[in-house]
């Protein structure tokens, strides 16, 4: 009889945690992440654009990809920005924005753009307080997370742990199943 207690307990400690995991925000690295089906963080920030802020609610309408980074300059974030990059018409055609986020200020995002190409907007979070309120802050650095949002400003999909190689293309797949339903 005692060999089926300890069964039954692991078989109910199994059940507790899985049901546990849905009824609660996701705890990673970096902090709480904020909660899928729920209106994304609101977020103003100074950009590299010229267009001087840059707030979430300017893209009503339209999908968002919202990703953070470590550093402008560093080989994953370069690899990561230039595929996004690569892949910007397809993002368009799709109605998609891209918003990269980093602790560097405007002037660093503004050298990172010249010299990559990269012909979409940076955000300095310079004190990484919308880092913070995305779950997506360790050490003074924002994390490599990201953060889709819908045209109504619902936050529904996110990625942590990013291989910045193949994520734009996880990235465009995810919404590509996003814009079906």
């Amino acid at each position: 009889m005692f060999k089926y207690l300890g069964k039954i307990a692991i078989i109910f400690s199994i059940i507790f945690a899985i049901s546990f995991n849905f009824l609660t925000p996701v705890l990673a690295l970096g902090g709480l992440q904020p909660p899928l089906n729920k209106p994304a963080p609101e977020f103003t920030l100074p950009t590299n654009t010229g267009d001087g802020d840059i707030s979430l609610r300017d893209y009503r309408g339209k999908w968002v990809v919202l990703y953070f980074y470590p550093q402008d300059f560093t080989p994953g974030c370069t690899i990561e920005a230039k595929r996004f990059q690569q892949d910007l018409p397809k993002y368009k055609a799709i109605n998609t924005e891209i918003i990269g986020v980093s602790v560097d200020d405007v002037n660093s995002h503004q050298d990172f753009c010249d010299e990559e190409g990269l012909k979409f907007p940076l955000l300095a979070d310079t004190e990484g307080k919308i880092s913070k309120n995305y779950g997506s802050w360790l050490s003074g650095r924002s994390l490599r997370h990201t953060y889709i949002i819908n045209p109504n400003g619902i936050l529904v999909a996110q990625f942590l742990g990013v291989r910045p190689a193949i994520h734009s293309q996880e990235i465009l797949a995810t919404l590509e199943q996003l814009q079906k339903t």
